[in-house]
């Protein structure tokens, strides 16, 4: 499948949706924050995904877009969520999601991209020189990545209770 903007905002759209609907209003037994940095629960999936959209994606699209003498991506902390979610409930972490979204999708609606802007270079700092089309597919990706995810923490937590079903669910693998 080819990019299109148009079907990338599609998903980006309703991923905060998405996670509302498989958490919101579950027992902490499901969703707490796992207090690790290298094992995240629900919460810290959530917070996660709030963080890149505040200084991921569209700080690094911006880098891209203004082309100018220096393209080198600002670095992107992946475990940023960590102290910016601390103190702050799911529902709060949620709505932050929802609302932040939907100022990045109306961010990228407005730069009114064109095939040729799509293909403008920034420097990412492990990968080197990425597209804003490339970019943009990634931010795809990731949410359907961290929908996984949140679907795989939920679902370990009856990795025992399932007992020899265990052998025939792929999430627990």
């Amino acid at each position: 499948m080819e990019f299109e903007l148009e079907k990338a905002t599609e998903v980006l759209g309703r991923t905060p949706a998405v996670v509302r609907s498989m958490v919101s209003g579950l027992s902490d037994d499901w969703t707490a924050s796992s207090e690790l940095k290298d094992v995240w629960g629900v919460f810290d999936v959530v917070g996660h995904l709030i963080h890149a959209d505040e200084t991921d994606w569209i700080p690094r699209a911006e880098v891209i877009l203004a082309q100018g003498e220096d393209r080198d991506f600002p670095p992107f902390d992946r475990f940023g969520q960590f102290e910016k979610s601390r103190g702050k409930t799911l529902s709060e972490l949620l709505d932050e999601f929802d609302a932040i979204r939907k100022e990045c999708i109306a961010t990228v609606r407005g730069w009114e991209l064109t095939d040729e802007k799509l293909e403008l270079r920034g420097v990412h700092p492990e990968f080197g020189e990425v597209t804003l089309k490339q970019l943009l597919a990634t931010w795809v990706v990731h949410d359907l990545t961290h929908i996984r995810q949140i679907a795989t923490i939920m679902a370990k937590k009856y990795e025992e209770a399932v007992g020899p079903w265990k052998a025939y669910l792929s999430i627990l693998q």
